[in-house]
């Protein structure tokens, strides 16, 4: 799919591909040996460009780092969709991004500068989060999980139709707006920007979801990528509950104490303890984490529940990171997760497993325990 744009005097070619189509290959080397373009355009950021060309892979993260910085949900995000990618890939008989990998590669061959327009996948990923809300967010977690158990056999036919691909950028845009806002209109527009700056003629390789959203883009009087960097702070409800927390769970322990004493009071303690502590162990068991990361989580969720700055799964999956250290061989073997026993049997996905288990189960403890101890007053 190839559409021939010119603004201002300017000529664009767009080519439109499907990230794990051979045709596709084929077609980026085509046309840049034909056109032989001022610029070569790739939909990639700078850390996906490394990625691919210089093979830095899973293996290079540091799991602590991940741990302490909370970035365990957007590293399972990252991780469902490049497997997902690579799964039906195979089926197409061509690896993900090879279409990018051709086009940086005959931009070396004949020496044409090569411009890099995507936005960095983080901020994309933590855009989109932030500008949906719950229902959506549940939409998509969904939409993940299901795509990365999904038959691909049963996909990769309607894949290689870039009209299909038209049609699931709409149903995302009526099920998902807040994703689909974050995940394509800002990127058409980001990408846009950065074509609009290359030097001269430009071949543009994106994916065929874009091709209509650029086509819009490059036609208006003025195209800017301000402001599309940041991570727009927003309202969160979850952070003004977990600021909530503490100042409800101290007001029934001071009015347990001057309406009942000392022994009710340490009753209220006992029970905050042991429903918060037990349904966060019971998260760490069920992502079979390591005994000590069970009674970790055990240990920590009653206090932690009360530190909006801390969460229990952080304690429980530092554990679990120092008892059971993965190995090189545990994140090369992240590109091969295929299946949900996959992720017990990898070391690292374990420990995020236990990190997010651990983290839920103080979250229901705490919903759980609130209610239940002003029920009992």
């Amino acid at each position: 799919m190839q559409e021939k744009i010119t603004v201002d005097g300017k000529e664009i070619i767009l080519v439109g591909t499907v990230h794990v189509s051979p045709e596709s290959v084929q077609e980026v080397r085509e046309t840049i040996e034909r056109e032989k373009p001022d610029t070569v355009g790739v939909e990639l950021c700078e850390r996906r460009y490394e990625i691919l060309t210089e093979k830095k892979q899973w293996e290079e993260q540091e799991i602590f780092k991940i741990i302490k910085e909370g970035k365990t949900y957007l590293f399972l995000a990252n991780l469902l969709l490049s497997n997902f990618q690579k799964k039906i890939g195979e089926e197409f008989g061509s690896e993900p991004g090879a279409e990018m990998l051709e086009a940086v590669k005959i931009a070396e061959e004949y020496n044409i500068p090569i411009s890099l327009l995507d936005r960095d996948i983080s901020v994309t990923l933590r855009r989109a989060w932030k500008s949906m809300g719950v229902k959506e967010k549940l939409k998509l977690l969904y939409a993940l999980v299901a795509g990365f158990f999904v038959e691909t056999e049963e996909v990769i036919e309607e894949l290689k139709d870039l009209d299909v691909i038209t049609e699931l950028m709409e149903e995302l845009a009526e099920e998902i707006p807040g994703a689909k806002k974050a995940l394509i209109d800002e990127r058409d527009q980001y990408i846009a920007s950065k074509i609009l700056e290359s030097e001269g003629k430009t071949v543009a390789v994106v994916g065929a979801g874009h091709v209509e959203g650029l086509k819009n883009m490059l036609r208006q009087p003025y195209v800017s990528r301000e402001g599309l960097d940041e991570i727009p702070q927003g309202r969160s409800w979850f952070k003004y509950i977990s600021y909530a927390v503490p100042v409800v769970f101290a007001a029934i322990v001071v009015y347990a104490f001057v309406s009942a004493g000392v022994e009710m009071t340490l009753h209220i303690l006992w029970l905050w303890f042991i429903i918060n502590g037990s349904l966060s162990a019971l998260g760490t068991l069920l992502a079979m984490g390591h005994p000590l990361s069970i009674i970790t989580a055990f240990l920590a969720a009653p206090f932690t529940s009360l530190n909006p700055a801390l969460a229990a799964g952080w304690f429980a999956g530092l554990v679990e990171a120092y008892v059971r250290k993965p190995k090189v061989a545990d994140f090369e073997g992240l590109r091969d997760i295929t299946g949900f026993r996959d992720f017990y049997r990898n070391q690292v996905t374990r420990i995020l497993l236990v990190i997010a288990f651990s983290n839920i189960g103080s979250t229901i403890g705490t919903l759980w325990a609130l209610p239940y101890l002003l029920k009992i007053l």
